[in-house]
């Protein structure tokens, strides 16, 4: 039975088998004796993108009561859904994030804990994903910015619109009428700024 720990565009929490890419967290938001999720879905601002690998390191998820192991199909996945890259494991993907981060969103000498309080307010409406308005047409949008219509997320990439589901991408044979943006929008002027976020495989197919 797989644990509830795969993170959607959307922020959502889903189980399935399929770990994906990146691995990160929000904090500790599961019960180590049962290695279910509490109620609720962080308790620290700070929502990181992390390497599945590090030094040799392995944990067992869920096991502890420490941080809650969560997994991302890709780094597109991850940004959308409100994670930036972890200072610790992901050091220079963390110093590139920032100096794009402050060359779109125009500031000079940003922490991370900044960052954070920035991209706490654009992922959260009343506890649940912040959907925003897309101010440009579709294939402006940087590679890596992922937008919602409906019930499905898109990512997209060379001006077009790649379907999301937790196995990867697929191609869509429709156009999209009015998706809302789902890449926080600080985050998205850091891809406007240069940030190249790693995609999934299939994506690149």
């Amino acid at each position: 039975m797989p644990l509830q720990n795969r993170v959607t565009p959307t922020g959502d929490i889903i189980a399935t088998p399929h770990r994906g890419m990146f691995t990160g967290n929000r904090g500790i938001i599961h019960d180590p004796a049962t290695k279910t999720l509490l109620r609720k879905r962080w308790s620290s601002p700070a929502w990181l993108t992390c390497t599945c690998e590090f030094r040799g390191r392995r944990r067992e998820v869920m096991a502890q009561r420490s941080w809650t192991e969560l997994f991302f199909l890709d780094e597109a996945t991850a940004l959308a859904a409100g994670h930036r890259p972890c200072f610790y494991c992901r050091k220079d993907d963390a110093n590139r994030f920032r100096a794009a981060w402050e060359k779109g969103n125009r500031v000079h000498d940003v922490r991370m804990h900044d960052i954070d309080t920035v991209l706490h307010h654009e992922r959260l409406d009343h506890g649940k994903k912040r959907l925003h308005a897309l101010l440009v047409p579709l294939d402006q949008l940087p590679a890596g910015a992922m937008v919602q219509q409906g019930e499905e997320s898109f990512l997209v990439t060379e001006g077009r619109a790649l379907l999301w589901s937790p196995l990867g991408y697929s191609a869509v044979e429709r156009q999209l009428g009015e998706p809302a943006l789902l890449t926080p929008p600080s985050t998205l002027r850091t891809l406007n700024a240069g940030y190249q976020p790693t995609l999934h495989p299939t994506a690149l197919s």
